[in-house]
């Protein structure tokens, strides 16, 4: 497999495995609008997820599509995070991995709308001015329950600290990452790392909560979910993403 389909599938993957994880949220909100703003942001990462398979199925030049690529792969083969992946839990839980995901995910978008790859720019740009509202969004949630009641203080403290180690697979690089930073396609992930701190950093000072210290970081030592090594979650959240297309091959509405 090359380096860029590679990563055009990590980043393919990210995009529509969270964005599976926040439709499992719709008609469970906390409040109405919150039920619409989960399910808007979920559909913001699907738009951007089909865009990344549609060119991976076009570098990989077997004819399979988008569609095939989102529902015929099994767990193994998926490269996205295991950040993503990781159930939504609580409130707190879900702002959590989504306040870790948006910042670097902002980053990245940033640093890929100057790419070598055309198409990959094109992608990007379009699609850091949806992301840039998911930061904001994630960002105010942290504060406001951080900075609430003693409740809501406690529950997002816990899942800042919770979500933490699976933070470093964000900015671990690998062969295709140095290969492609080398040919100005990508950047190296290590880069984004001092901006994200920077940035959560403050964020997290004004919610009044603490920032995690711990070093462990989950997943690295046998490659992360980058390399298909995923939680056991993954397994359970395709076995509903992909039902009718298993169910039903070759279906369509």
């Amino acid at each position: 497999m090359s380096a860029k389909l590679e990563y055009l599938l990590r980043l393919g993957d990210n995009d529509v495995v969270l964005a599976q994880r926040l439709g499992e949220w719709v008609g469970h909100g906390p409040v109405l609008e919150e039920d619409i703003a989960l399910t808007n942001v979920g559909l913001d990462l699907l738009g951007q997820g089909r865009m990344w398979l549609a060119y991976a199925g076009e570098v990989e030049g077997k004819g399979r599509t988008e569609d095939d690529l989102a529902f015929l792969r099994d767990q193994h083969a998926y490269r996205n995070v295991q950040l993503v992946e990781l159930p939504n839990g609580d409130f707190a839980d879900t702002m959590a991995r989504q306040f870790y995901f948006d910042h670097v995910h902002l980053l990245l978008l940033h640093a890929l709308a100057r790419s070598t790859d055309g198409r990959i720019a094109e992608i990007a740009a379009k699609a850091q001015k949806e992301v840039a509202y998911h930061v904001e969004r994630s960002a105010d949630w942290v504060v406001r329950l951080g900075d609430g009641t003693e409740e809501s203080h406690t529950r997002m403290q816990r899942a800042l600290d919770k979500f933490w180690p699976y933070t470093g697979e964000l900015f671990t690089p690998d062969a295709v990452d140095i290969e492609l930073a080398k040919r100005g396609v990508a950047p190296d992930p290590s880069t984004l790392r001092e901006p994200w701190l920077a940035a959560i950093g403050s964020v997290v000072k004004e919610a009044t909560l603490a920032m995690p210290d711990g070093e462990w970081m989950q997943g690295l030592r046998r490659g992360g979910g980058k390399h298909g090594v995923h939680t056991e979650h993954l397994g359970h959240l395709l076995s509903e993403m992909q039902f009718l297309q298993r169910a039903y091959p070759g279906s369509s509405w």
